[in-house]
């Protein structure tokens, strides 16, 4: 394979809302660029880029993958992303390893959430932006209307490129505005030129002198000498075109549009086009930011630097191993190389290097700044930066959004613990999004993630690519039993069976304290219980308050008092000292007016400002209390409350439900609370059906 420069390099992110057409897209450009032999499809399981049986099987796109590939003399890297909302972190992951982002927008349905995420999330990594309306041939499509909405959605920087021709309904051609220039498409997705029309609409919602205006007007606020040439009223050339859309995309001050039919092919060879002529090159786009040590450095996009690059994505293969993708910054990265990772100061070998499409792996020897390349079985993980040992600097990834939706997880069989443990480690190096940690209270395992389709998915992962099977249940809530009341209470543990027997006496004040921990003391006088037997009669109490007497649960805020006793000089022990404060200890907690405790949790949410009277009265049925609320950005608001954690397993959902995706929140942990009275019955017996 050739190699291509940074100049040559360009490396573009498909993102959008799900089912507006990426993957489709995807598979157009690299069949009409030659890149694949066949044209694939979603329905029948045979694309380039949803390859994973789990994506045939779901027909979407649930990772990001990389689709290398030559087009006259540049080398494009797409990467297609997940559009659903529980794979944000994938898309993240591919916008950040790109420097354009195309974002997808069905013809039919317009710009909903996941056009504005990946709008946002383009703009907050500062890469550039282009969109493509797809499935322009579907009879239900508004080209015109999808374009409005973009403007009004996204500002003036909207500017079309590519338009097409709508006569009684129906798409008769595209225009290239910056050719002026009019095509149809045959069966056979080519293009031949024909007359410009007159109108690209026969009812004149868009004329075509102000599309071509718009496109004019963009152009020139992009740079000063053009403007003043706009405003003497001179036409521009049409290298002046396709150079103030390129410089203005590469400012953001452009985001271009173009249409395309990815099933006819029609409009794929003009993207494709517009990939070499506007899209900016790997060494256009601003240099990366990097710590090193305690300055803030720049990492300019420059083969002949010292080498740093970026592993902005990790896939768990179970036959390969580990394999990560790795953009290269700045410098060259060669095969069988020794680098160092920023993160953890060790030496990392290189093995092998890949360039992907798909699924297919073609071997290089070295990769150069700009290019994005997949390296198997290394140690780093998705956000670690490999540098030169001359030049040490870390790169940052973008903040992954936090797991909010968690399920408790069982192995189906027993003794495979061990396996789904392995499996579930390589599932959380590959999703920054997904997490697996044992609750130190309940000691259950729980998986968390983004909703509850991440969740299901993960599992099925587990399954296919590691032979692991599980369960998965609703988590346990660590329920705490305390005392609301001073009470003395006697234990007395007698037993003779010959020999030796066993006796312990104690007598034992028990009141309520602010503490997580058990709090001992003792007030014996004159000589009741040998000093020796103060920690048995402190550790029978520890072992107790492991469990209430309610429901079992530990207990907190509970002083003891050792006040009294007596003992035998023969028969006493500590065993028997420890049974007797057990026996104490139950006497006492169920005549000390015991409670139930239940987890209270400050809760931050972010949502459309039209939802929060919904949010604040489902928050009410699940016992929350709202603290307060305050305008956030973009017409949002956040609420604070305390809510309950039993009350709150599934509020990922419907939150997802009633703001379309576009609210999000944070849950801590805050304090215990009593639970209400009317809810203990229920509770005990959910925890003895444990």
């Amino acid at each position: 394979m050739n190699q291509f420069h940074a100049g040559n390099i360009k490396n573009i992110a498909i993102a959008g809302h799900h089912g507006s057409g990426k993957t489709s897209l995807a598979e157009a450009l690299l069949h009409k660029a030659g890149a694949s032999d066949r044209f694939g499809k979603i329905t029948d399981g045979t694309t380039v880029c949803d390859y994973d049986p789990e994506e045939i099987r779901r027909k979407g796109s649930l990772s990001t993958v990389l689709a290398g590939f030559p087009y006259e003399e540049n080398w494009i890297n797409l990467l297609d992303t997940p559009g659903m909302l529980d794979f944000v972190g994938e898309q993240l992951s591919g916008i950040a390893a790109a420097d354009t982002v195309l974002i997808t927008v069905s013809a039919k349905s317009g710009p909903r959430v996941g056009t504005r995420k990946a709008y946002d999330a383009a703009q907050s990594l500062g890469k550039s932006t282009m969109f493509a309306i797809t499935k322009i041939d579907d009879k239900d499509a508004n080209f015109y209307n999808v374009l409005t909405e973009l403007k009004t959605v996204f500002g003036p920087t909207v500017c079309p490129v590519v338009v097409p021709v709508i006569e009684k309904g129906e798409v008769t051609g595209f225009i290239n505005l910056i050719e002026m220039k009019a095509y149809k498409y045959g069966a056979d997705g080519k293009a031949e030129e024909i007359p410009m029309p007159d109108e690209v609409t026969s009812e004149h919602d868009y004329r075509l002198e102000g599309l071509k205006a718009a496109v004019t007007e963009a152009v020139a606020e992009t740079d000063d000498a053009l403007m003043e040439k706009f405003f003497e009223g001179e036409e521009f050339t049409q290298k002046e075109l396709i150079d103030g859309i390129h410089n203005g995309m590469n400012k953001g001050l452009i985001s271009p549009v173009v249409c395309n039919s990815a099933l006819t092919l029609a409009g794929i060879d003009m993207l494709l086009k517009e990939f070499g002529l506007l899209v900016p090159a790997a060494n256009e786009v601003a240099p990366a930011t990097a710590e090193a040590g305690d300055d803030i450095t720049e990492i300019a996009c420059d083969a002949a630097a010292p080498l740093a690059a970026l592993v902005c994505k990790t896939v768990a293969d179970p036959f390969v191993g580990k394999m990560s993708y790795i953009k290269v910054l700045s410098g060259k990265l060669s095969a069988d190389a020794q680098v160092m990772n920023s993160r953890t100061g060790a030496e990392e070998k290189i093995g092998k290097l890949y360039t992907l499409l798909g699924k297919k792996q073609t071997e290089v020897r070295t990769a150069e700044a700009g290019d994005i390349v997949a390296a198997v079985k290394i140690g780093a993980l998705t956000g670690d930066t490999l540098c030169a040992p001359e030049r040490v600097a870390a790169v940052g990834m973008p903040p992954f959004p936090h797991p909010c939706y968690a399920m408790a997880v069982r192995a189906k069989n027993q003794g495979e613990e061990a396996k789904v443990s392995a499996g579930m480690q390589r599932l959380t190096e590959e999703d920054m999004t997904l997490s697996y940690t044992q609750d130190p209270n309940t000691k259950e395992m729980i998986l968390s993630g983004l909703g509850d389709q991440h969740l299901e998915i993960a599992v099925s992962k587990l399954s296919a690519k590691f032979g692991a099977e599980v369960t998965l249940s609703v988590p346990q809530v660590a329920y705490r039993e305390t005392i609301r009341k001073k009470v003395e209470a006697e234990g007395k543990h007698k037993k003779q069976s010959g020999g030796h027997g066993q006796y312990g006496h104690v007598k034992i004040a028990f009141e309520p304290c602010v503490s997580d921990d058990l709090v001992f003391e003792e007030k014996v006088f004159g000589g009741a219980v040998p000093k020796n037997y103060f920690p048995a009669v402190e550790k029978g109490l520890q072992d107790c308050v492991k469990k209430g007497v309610l429901a079992g649960c530990p207990v907190v805020g509970l002083k003891a008092v050792l006040l009294d006793g007596s003992y035998h000089p023969v028969d006493s022990s500590e065993m028997a000292f420890k049974m007797a404060a057990s026996i104490a200890y139950k006497e006492g907690m169920r005549a000390a007016d015991p409670v139930m405790l239940e987890p209270i949790e400050t809760l931050v949410v972010t949502a459309p400002d039209d939802n929060t009277g919904d949010i604040m009265g489902e928050l009410n049925k699940r016992r929350g209390r709202v603290l307060g609320m305050e305008p956030a950005d973009k017409g949002t608001t956040t609420i604070t409350a305390e809510v309950p954690a039993r009350e709150m397993h599934d509020f990922a959902l419907y939150l997802r439900q009633v703001t379309r995706g576009v609210g999000s929140f944070t849950m801590e942990f805050l304090r215990y609370e009593p639970l209400p009275a009317n809810l203990l019955g229920e509770v005990i017996a959910s925890i003895a059906a444990e």
